[in-house]
């Protein structure tokens, strides 16, 4: 116990130094662990990359997302029924892997409707291959089209389990770009 009172009030600078590094991780490994509790992902925020979104979620928005394990998704077309509303619309903003690729970066763009095998994924448009969403981002002008119809996820509807969450409660303005710049930079 005296080691500890010796390490917190030391005036030395690394004592100091390992005192801050101790403190950080532990709040990122209480706050890992409260997201992993409350929304089932470990990391629960993600940082919104393009305008598709737009007017309702913006470049550089931080958004919350709960775990798909943990929720079940609204789609538009649902929504309207119901009038539930998420992000300014009817139905749920989804965030999915492209095709279930793993390393793709992930598409955060709404539910509109739910199609079974054989269904036409739009009006006369091609039967589904398999069951999943017909997805679309809210900007008229960068997306006048489902996902489906485009290269997004062409001709694929989205699976269930190619969809990480659901974005949930708010967005952040502006502090995703802490995240976006130095990987724009980069290159990454």
């Amino acid at each position: 116990m005296e080691k500890i009172k010796q390490f917190n009030k030391s005036d030395n600078p690394w004592v100091g130094l390992l005192r801050d590094i101790i403190s950080v991780v532990s709040v990122v490994v209480i706050f890992a662990s409260l997201s992993q509790i409350a929304l089932g992902l470990w990391s629960p925020m993600v940082a919104v990359e393009s305008g598709s979104m737009i007017p309702h979620i913006q470049i550089g928005d931080i958004i919350f997302v709960e775990s798909i394990d943990r929720t079940n998704i609204t789609t538009y077309e649902v929504g309207e029924q119901n009038n539930y509303t998420s992000f300014g619309e009817y139905g749920d903003v989804i965030l999915y892997r492209p095709y279930g690729k793993e390393g793709a970066t992930p598409i955060i763009h709404r539910a509109m409707y739910y199609v079974e095998k054989g269904e036409p994924m739009w009006a006369d448009g091609p039967p589904a291959p398999h069951a999943g969403y017909i997805t679309k981002g809210d900007n008229p002008k960068t997306n006048p089209l489902y996902d489906q119809q485009g290269s997004i996820s062409a001709y694929q509807p989205v699976k269930k389990e190619w969809v990480i969450g659901v974005a949930r409660f708010y967005r952040i303005p502006y502090v995703g770009f802490v995240s976006l710049l130095p990987r724009k930079i980069l290159g990454i």
